[in-house]
């Protein structure tokens, strides 16, 4: 039961950065364009659903919303605690 709740929180963490990657290259793209843009909030949300790895990557792949203090701050400090939650998860439960 363990490796299927595993497998499924693996490839959830998969699709959700990827979707977080990619909203930073839409996001760059939208604002070369002056189009509609992806709501910093949504952006943050998306870390917070455990995108942050994503949503960094993009941050320096595509030098998007580097500038901006509580993103080079914020998302970092998203993504330590979620790597220590799932340490301590580890530890915990496994």
């Amino acid at each position: 039961m363990y490796q299927t709740l595993l497998f499924i929180l693996l490839i959830y963490l998969v699709l959700i950065n990827l979707i977080g990657f990619f909203m930073m290259l839409t996001d760059k793209r939208r604002a070369g364009k002056n189009a509609w843009r992806i709501p910093e909030k949504t952006l943050f949300l998306t870390a917070l659903a455990g995108g942050s790895a994503g949503i960094w990557g993009g941050m320096y792949t595509f030098h998007h919303k580097t500038r901006h203090w509580y993103f080079v701050l914020g998302v970092p400090l998203i993504l330590i605690l979620q790597l220590a939650l799932a340490v301590w998860i580890s530890f915990r439960f496994f």
